[in-house]
């Protein structure tokens, strides 16, 4: 729905949000919507917030039941037993406080040593909401930080002195980011940058606060809603994962194959010049967070890389993982780039100049984002704020996800020089290890399965937290993947869970990234399971398949195996394996070379 995009219009989005909603009840009518139980924990007036917050889950695909505390309960329904809430087992908690909820407030007259005890006060208060969400619901809790004061008792002296409100919320901020990074499932709302951004006097609204208990501008609530909503959604697994870009007039000004390279308005030498590099430089450390660039322009390639080669640009040929520069419709190439990096269209977003080409890949490329970017002065910002690839979690993985992809292009051009399959894959040198859940991998292996829809039989989500348990327990079999070739290292990318019950083993996850299909890995994977449980005494195993609109790949991949079919219904299908029957067969892996840890 283009007025849920950013940038959108605020005003317009308050004054017709039921509108708005049932618009989208009707858009996303027969689709398969992520649904999730959200309880929001207010230190202030939440009805609002909610009404909008349900908007822009909407729009991301997340069907969202709410619990909203009574106004200003969020600490006591957070700590206390409650059996509404308690009923409601949220999967996500958002803590939505603000500087108004602070319960100790610095004084000019107090010593540095009431302040510091106020300073401990207010994080102990904190520590034992977050304690008790975490003890109780074991799941992700989003809180805010606080928004700076919209004035200054002491003035500039407000920020530097011990006593200043300014100084005391800056500390308690920087305190909030330790525990981020530190606590297992407490993630960061920015409302500081936010309000900042949004202008402090107006953020503060005190009109609404003294009328209606708001704690910010009532036109800002979509502002706050659309960055809570991002947050979800990258929690969930629903980032983009590439940035396409248009060339001309795109990332530099001009044309180049009219203009020439050496014409480009690129650089240090005008304003408009200057914009390009810098939107060029943001485009570039995008590759530091994993993100995907490639190229979709009508050009010919030869005067693409002319531009890409420019001296004064900031970006190269090289930083780009496909670069498709031809006079193809655009929405085709950006299908073709989806297909190449095995990646669904609706991961790729489009910058692109032209209105035009933006609307063509909104109609066809299905579900690719193609924002509208508006002047170059623009660009950044609205790719920025858009949050497109907004990190919850970094990995060594995303870190190097662009020279993962180069390598899968690498391999790709290797296998058109051999007529057999196999014998391409046994040229890769292939090494596999499989072995169970490691403390080491238990972050990538919750972003891994809530991230991946292809290759993913079940579609379950799971928090870093349910992923630990499940490895200490003897009541799971639970294997990760990593792979890697000659042409580089894949990381972690295949991972199983399976619950041991008495009729057997029931997988309840298995995925794999799609960076390496079709390379036997699941071949490797079930090798492994099928050993471990004989290893136990078991004879049985359960797979699941639950159809969803993104893995329609693996709906026969059971049978595939070997399986055998036992029921199915509009939910999905199950299916049975004899392993000792499997297991006399042989290996079915025969291109990896596997690292398995033996079980004492």
């Amino acid at each position: 729905m283009k007025e849920l995009e950013y940038p959108f219009d605020s005003k317009l989005i308050m004054k017709k949000k039921k509108s708005f909603k049932r618009r989208l009840m009707e858009q996303t009518e027969g689709s398969r919507l992520t649904e999730k139980k959200i309880a929001v924990l207010g230190g202030s007036t939440t009805s609002d917030i909610v009404a909008v917050l349900e908007l822009f889950l909407l729009s991301f695909g997340i069907k969202a039941e709410f619990y909203e505390s009574e106004y200003g309960q969020f600490w006591q329904d957070g700590v206390f037993s409650n059996p509404e809430l308690d009923s409601f087992a949220p999967d996500i908690v958002y803590v939505h406080t603000s500087l108004r909820n602070l319960s100790f407030k610095p004084s000019p007259k107090m010593t540095k040593s009431e302040i510091e005890a106020g300073f401990e006060s207010e994080c102990e208060r904190f520590s034992q909401l977050w304690d008790k969400l975490h003890e109780r619901f074991h799941c992700p809790v989003i809180q805010n930080n606080f928004e700076l004061p919209y004035f200054r008792l002491m003035g500039n002296s407000d920020a530097s002195d011990y006593r200043g409100t300014v100084n005391f919320v800056t500390r308690l901020n920087l305190w909030i980011y330790e525990q981020t990074q530190s606590r297992t499932n407490l993630y960061l709302n920015d409302i500081n940058w936010l309000s900042a951004s949004y202008g402090l006097e107006k953020w503060s609204a005190p009109e609404y606060w003294y009328m209606y208990k708001y704690a910010l501008d009532i036109n800002a609530i979509p502002e706050l809603c659309y960055q809570t909503a991002t947050i979800i959604k990258a929690l969930l697994g629903k980032n983009k994962k590439a940035l396409a870009l248009d060339l001309d007039n795109t990332l530099w000004g001009g044309i180049v194959g009219d203009d020439g390279a050496e014409n480009l308005s690129i650089g240090q030498e005008t304003a408009e010049g200057m914009a390009f590099y810098q939107w060029q430089e943001y485009v570039k450390s995008l590759k530091d967070i994993g993100v995907l660039l490639t190229v979709c322009s009508k050009n010919e390639e030869e005067n693409a890389l002319a531009g890409l080669n420019h001296p004064e640009g900031a970006l190269r040929p090289e930083d780009f993982t496909i670069i498709k520069a031809n006079w193809e419709p655009k929405s085709r190439n950006i299908l073709d780039t989806a297909a190449e990096l095995n990646i669904l269209p609706d991961a790729i977003v489009l910058a692109d100049d032209n209105p035009a080409e933006r609307e063509i890949i909104r109609q066809a490329a299905e579900g690719a984002a193609a924002p509208e970017i508006g002047e170059v002065t623009d660009y950044i910002k609205v790719i920025d704020r858009s949050a497109f690839f907004e990190v919850v979690s970094l990995s060594e993985d995303d870190l190097k996800r662009s020279e993962m992809y180069r390598a899968n292009a690498q391999r790709k051009k290797a296998q058109a020089s051999f007529e057999s399959y196999t014998d391409y894959l046994l040229s890769l040198e292939m090494q596999g290890e499989i072995k169970p859940f490691s403390p080491m991998y238990i972050q990538r292996l919750a972003q891994l399965a809530n991230k991946s829809n292809q290759f993913n039989l079940t579609t379950r989500r799971y928090t870093p937290e349910e992923m630990d348990k499940i490895s200490n327990s003897a009541e799971y079999i639970t294997l990760y993947g990593k792979l890697t070739d000659k042409f580089g290292d894949n990381g972690v990318v295949a991972e199983v869970i399976g619950n041991i019950r008495e009729d057997g083993l029931h997988i309840d996850l298995w995925l794999m990234s799609c960076r390496v299909l079709k390379r036997d890995m699941e071949y490797a994977m079930l090798d492994e399971l099928t050993r471990l449980c004989s290893e136990k005494g078991i004879d049985t195993v359960y797979g699941y398949y639950y159809p969803t609109a993104k893995n329609k790949m693996v709906a026969e991949l059971y049978g595939e195996f070997g399986f055998e079919k036992i029921s199915e219904d509009e939910s999905g299908t199950k299916w049975r394996l004899d392993v000792p029957k499997y297991i006399s067969g042989g290996s079915r892996n025969k291109v990896i070379k596997v690292n398995y840890r033996t079980e004492e």
